[in-house]
């Protein structure tokens, strides 16, 4: 993934629990329940803000390994898009688990009156990250003063927040709108480019004369692959939801572990994805996974402190028209909690 996904809009979400009132009537479920046996297992219908990538190697590894078998449940998962609204689909009850890119749309969402609620972030530190060259390095947010450092629309936002955690003014940078490839870094039309350091396909054509600046090093600290449901899902069926954090935390532990065999699931089971790209791709993205924190707390850990400092971010950016929620509107820690023994603590 190079881009963030745009935060649901209120109509979106109508529309979906349009879809979902349209269903009940139908005689179509949408909800997190069990097939008309109860042997049956239950479906853990997961929806991606993007399309399937190196991000759902735990969940894909779990499913091959029988981990969420063991715990009485089925794995479907249901890919995003530009035009598939992720959010709404956890809203209106078309999902059940939602992973999403960046933990600021869960905000921006619940900031809407949209009920959903995050439960647990899958990288600790978010790969985010302004590419520059080293004949031109951007190296420290002061590095971009007089520069122009190209984004994507939804990146816009993160670039005003850099500057302003960084004390720079935004007429001292230069901001110019782009797509997801590195064409205009490449050909001088930007200083630095967006994009996620996982994206190994992407970054090739930097080779050796890149440098890196992560959003997260330049004091903008965001939590990516967060895993989110709905209100109503929390609130019925929480013993299924840590089933499916066992589940998925196990499967994370074995991508740490067996990171090559890992690999080799995934790209068996979406063959579209480019093996060798994949390999270079997973140790990254298990030192994402898991860090200090989770050799404390365990894979999926998140804090209080830092949704509140994102909530501030947001909040002092003016980008809650109808106000900012609180921290315990955006997230939970009952399922973390509830799982705490069985989550691996890797660092």
């Amino acid at each position: 993934m190079t881009t963030f996904i745009p935060h649901a809009s209120r109509r979106s979400v109508l529309k979906g629990l349009g879809l979902a009132a349209a269903g009940a009537f139908s005689g179509t479920s949408f909800s997190f329940a069990p097939a008309a046996r109860a042997a049956d297992p239950f479906t853990v219908r997961m929806q991606l803000g993007w399309l399937a990538s190196n991000g759902i190697l735990g969940e894909v590894a779990a499913d091959k390994l029988g981990y969420f078998a063991d715990e009485g449940l089925k794995l479907e998962i249901v890919p995003g898009g530009p035009n598939i609204d992720g959010v709404a689909a956890i809203a209106s009850g078309a999902s059940n688990l939602g992973q999403i890119s960046s933990s600021p749309s869960l905000m921006m969402a619940r900031s809407q009156g949209i009920p959903v609620k995050c439960i647990a972030a899958g990288y600790q530190k978010h790969p985010y990250t302004y590419f520059s060259l080293k004949k031109k390095p951007i190296s420290t947010p002061k590095d971009m003063i007089g520069k122009v450092i190209g984004t994507q629309a939804t990146g816009r936002i993160l670039l005003r927040a850099l500057l302003a955690k960084n004390g720079i003014a935004e007429k001292d940078v230069e901001m110019k709108i782009i797509g997801a490839d590195m064409t205009p870094l490449m050909t001088g039309q930007v200083d630095a480019i967006t994009g996620w350091l996982t994206n190994i396909d992407a970054l090739a054509v930097l080779g050796d004369q890149r440098v890196d600046l992560t959003l997260w090093d330049a004091g903008i600290h965001l939590y990516a692959n967060p895993y989110y449901v709905s209100d109503q899902t929390l609130k019925d069926h929480p013993d299924k939801l840590q089933a499916t954090i066992r589940a998925i935390a196990k499967g994370w532990g074995f991508v740490h572990d067996n990171p090559e065999k890992a690999v080799e699931y995934l790209v068996e089971r979406f063959p579209n994805l480019n093996k060798d790209s994949e390999m270079k791709a997973v140790r990254p993205i298990v030192a994402y996974s898991f860090n200090e924190t989770t050799a404390k707390a365990g894979w999926g850990a998140m804090t209080r402190e830092n949704w509140q400092a994102q909530i501030d971010t947001y909040n002092q950016l003016a980008q809650f028209e109808k106000g900012a929620p609180t921290v315990d509107d955006v997230m939970t820690l009952s399922v973390l909690e509830a799982t705490a023994a069985q989550r691996p603590a890797y660092g």
